[in-house]
């Protein structure tokens, strides 16, 4: 498993370098060019997974990929879910954390996608939040569906993690449905480690909440629909 992981991380690592020297002049052209570009890139990484590590994706709930206007809320375990997501949505308006658009290259890409950066300074949580709707309430003018993380950061499969309620906030602003998302990634590609393992992720697109709920109601019901499928999935995934 070490010697696949190790030319998987090589391959993977190397084709995504690659495409961000390729593709730079794409930097200076119309959105448009971006978006197929990353298409590109995220059809490799795809292949990659399936060809080189073994690793297969299996969806549950496909329809509701076509629910618009839409939010996506995601339980995140790895890497892999922050990824995959441009696979199987056209123009998706990612919230993720500041530090990456910092990031030589990657960042440049982030910015030009129009994602949307979110500061983890206390000290700047009225404005982050108002700049946070600002960004979604854009995204589902132009017809992106929005793609959050609901707990902030990668949790250790069966972990229990704060979910917080940035979220609560985009779903009472919009009023829109959240469609709730749970995997099993973390078990095939770990958080901030070396080693990924051959399997099929399990991704399932989970019942819609629809509009009209309370914070409380609403934070109580995503986070127990999230962590309820989640734990099933992990345990047929072991």
């Amino acid at each position: 498993m070490f010697i696949r992981s190790f030319i998987f991380n090589a391959i993977f690592y190397g084709w995504t370098l690659l495409c961000c020297i390729l593709f730079l002049p794409v930097l200076i052209l119309p959105r448009f060019f971006i978006l197929k570009t990353t298409k590109i890139w995220i059809y490799g990484v795809v292949w990659i997974c399936e060809n080189i590590l073994g690793l297969h994706i299996k969806v549950v709930g496909q329809e509701r990929w076509l629910i618009s206007p839409a939010i996506f809320a995601v339980k995140h375990q790895s890497a892999w879910e922050t990824l995959i997501f441009h696979y199987f949505l056209v123009d998706s308006s990612i919230v993720l954390k500041k530090e990456l658009v910092w990031i030589p290259f990657f960042g440049w890409y982030i910015k030009k996608l129009q994602m949307v950066p979110l500061s983890r300074s206390k000290n700047k949580g009225m404005q982050d939040l108002k700049n946070l709707l600002r960004a979604a309430e854009e995204a589902i003018r132009k017809g992106r569906p929005i793609v959050i993380f609901p707990e902030g950061t990668r949790s250790i499969p069966g972990q229990k993690t704060t979910y917080h309620s940035g979220i609560a906030s985009i779903y009472l602003h919009l009023k829109i449905p959240v469609i709730p998302i749970a995997h099993n990634a973390g078990l095939f590609w770990p958080r901030r480690g070396f080693m990924k393992y051959p399997g099929c992720i399990t991704l399932e697109l989970l019942e819609p909440i629809l509009p009209g709920l309370t914070r409380q109601e609403f934070m109580r019901v995503l986070e127990n629909r999230i962590e309820t499928k989640t734990n099933e999935l992990m345990n047929q995934g072991i």
